[in-house]
């Protein structure tokens, strides 16, 4: 039986490859009617102002199939094109999709407070490529196989971005190597989990012993774990609430005090250790989400960083757009946790973005129902927090970043490159030959103000903070995967974006499953001029449909 094995092994692997060549060489036998604002296979895309990984350049960027095979200058590209379709944006940005990693789309269980078609429709219509789906708010939250199951089934022909999903680490499974492991062979690409209560019944928080459990599985899989740092101090808890104005958001603000996220991040480094060269968890690495203190809690992860600790930091537009002193009375449309904090903390946010020492931005979008926002009542101690504004994110940073000197290759590197990069997505994040056509067109000058007559697409608009606020980069097209899935105010059809499971190679069973997933193999022995030259053969992640 053995000796069979063998035998059959070489067979499935040529028939693997040949269905994997076949898709990538002959993609222009999948139908495109209904994916794609666009109905061509081979087509340019010109501008003036195209963002690669090598600068700004006026060229061209053509597109076959899934695909960019080349990215030329204006001089290079005259004559290039021989009939081939031409969409010329002038002087507008050219960018690789936003790679959103921090998104609640809270499907299944709770599609009325967000689903996968309206979280993806705003996703698209904001130039957002990809999201990655976090484990809780759905229900049930993403802890096993089965939930996750539910989740793959909830997203299929309902989303029109691709969309990968973290799994949970919950004391229920963080002491359980093999029900993580279960986890991470069906495809989660890395795992998240709260220090502090997380509001959600079914994902209860977890401490520095579950965190370095999870650490030492995900080093076998070279996957991240994401944390919500912040611990409740018993000695910040003496705030007597029934003498505070619940209406007040410097309440609100007392109950979740900086030193919170410092403690938080104190007992993280206690574990954040074993990530180093040598140790006992080197493989994996812990990515802070949604950092809101600049002061302690910073200090602290520069000094990891500088240890050598595989460690990471990612904040959110809200934090640097808005600030405590602003919100008024009862507007629970600006609660979220940790908290928006003073204008002083903003200001060192945005030194630490542009400094290097924030090293990404997510939405954290977070959305539910009005009527658990409370925006009658404005009670911000009793109302849901969570900011919703998914679709709006690229021109809240370009809006409020241009009074810092933020750049379009900055926003190229917090929105794309670093976060396809956390994903594990080598082929995402930048306009390169070789690399997914996951394409956002953009006028950075051209101004709108968020109404009710704007075209908003996030399920409840009445509860985004952003609502109301003047922008400037209005978002004109948006490709995913070569398909124009939206242009100005209009959809695709067919939602036919990608789910994204992380899969191992050698397990060639999954080759067979009836969904759409992406093949895992690491590229990370490879020399970088190696890794060039057979790009589309030992890529991480490969598209394959039966």
């Amino acid at each position: 039986m053995e000796l069979l094995q063998w035998r059959i092994l070489p067979v499935l692997i040529l028939l693997a490859s040949f269905a994997i060549y076949l898709y990538v060489k002959e993609p222009s036998e999948v139908p495109r009617s209904g994916c794609s604002l666009l109905p061509h296979y081979h087509y340019w895309i010109k501008s003036k102002r195209i963002v690669t990984p090598d600068g700004i350049i006026s060229g061209a960027v053509e597109v076959k199939g899934k695909f960019i095979t080349s990215v030329v200058t204006e001089n290079d590209w005259r004559g290039t094109s021989k009939g081939e379709q031409v969409i010329d944006y002038g002087e507008a940005v050219v960018m690789p999709g936003l790679v959103d990693v921090h998104a609640h789309l809270d499907d299944p269980g709770r599609a009325d407070w967000e689903g996968f078609p309206s979280g993806t429709k705003a996703a698209a219509a904001g130039g957002i490529t990809t999201l990655i789906d976090m484990p809780l708010n759905s229900f049930p939250s993403t802890t096993s196989t089965e939930s996750l199951e539910l989740k793959i089934k909830a997203a299929e022909k309902n989303i029109y971005v691709d969309v990968g999903f973290w799994g949970g680490l919950v004391p229920e499974n963080a002491f359980n190597s093999s029900a993580l492991e279960a986890l991470l062979e069906a495809g989660v690409l890395g795992l998240k989990s709260f220090m502090c209560p997380s509001g959600i019944n079914d994902f209860p928080m977890t401490n520095a012993n579950h965190i370095k459990e999870g650490l030492l599985v995900l080093a076998k899989y070279r996957r991240p774990l994401l944390v919500h740092a912040e611990i409740q101090l018993d000695s910040e808890s003496h705030l007597d609430l029934n003498t505070e104005d619940a209406r007040s958001y410097s309440t609100y603000l007392k109950t979740r005090p900086p030193a919170w996220e410092e403690a938080a991040i104190r007992e993280l480094l206690t574990v954040t250790k074993d990530t180093r060269i040598g140790g006992s968890a080197e493989g994996a690495h812990l990515h802070i989400v949604h950092l809101s203190d600049a002061s302690s809690s910073l200090d602290l992860i520069k000094e990891a960083k500088v240890n050598g600790d595989s460690l990471s930091v990612e904040t959110c537009p809200h934090y640097l757009a808005f600030t405590a002193e602003e919100i008024e009375d009862g507007d629970t449309r600006f609660k979220c946790a940790p908290p928006i904090r003073d204008a002083s903390n903003r200001e060192k946010l945005w030194d630490a973005l542009m400094g290097g020492h924030i090293d990404m931005l997510s939405s954290d979008h977070s959305p539910t129902v009005p009527e658990l926002k409370l925006l009658s009542d404005g009670n911000f101690l009793r109302a849901w927090g969570g900011i919703s504004g998914l679709q709006f994110v690229l021109p809240v940073t370009w809006s409020y970043g241009k009074k810092y000197g933020v750049t379009l290759e900055q926003l190229a590197l917090w929105w794309s490159e670093r976060p396809a990069k956390i994903a594990g997505q080598k082929l995402k994040g930048a306009i390169a030959s070789g690399n997914f056509a996951d394409i956002v067109i953009w006028d950075p000058s051209a101004e709108f103000d968020l109404t009710n007559e704007y075209p908003v697409y996030i399920k409840h608009p009445s509860i985004s903070a952003y609502m109301g606020r003047r922008l400037a980069g209005k978002v004109f097209a948006t490709f995913v995967g070569g398909n124009l899935v939206y242009k100005e105010g209009k959809h695709a059809a067919a939602a036919c974006g990608v789910q994204i499971l992380a899969k191992n190679m050698n397990k060639l069973t999954g080759l067979f499953i009836k969904r759409p997933l992406y093949i895992f193999r690491s590229m990370d022995y490879l020399s970088k001029d190696k890794a060039k030259e057979t790009k589309f053969h030992t890529a991480r992640r490969f598209v394959v449909r039966n």
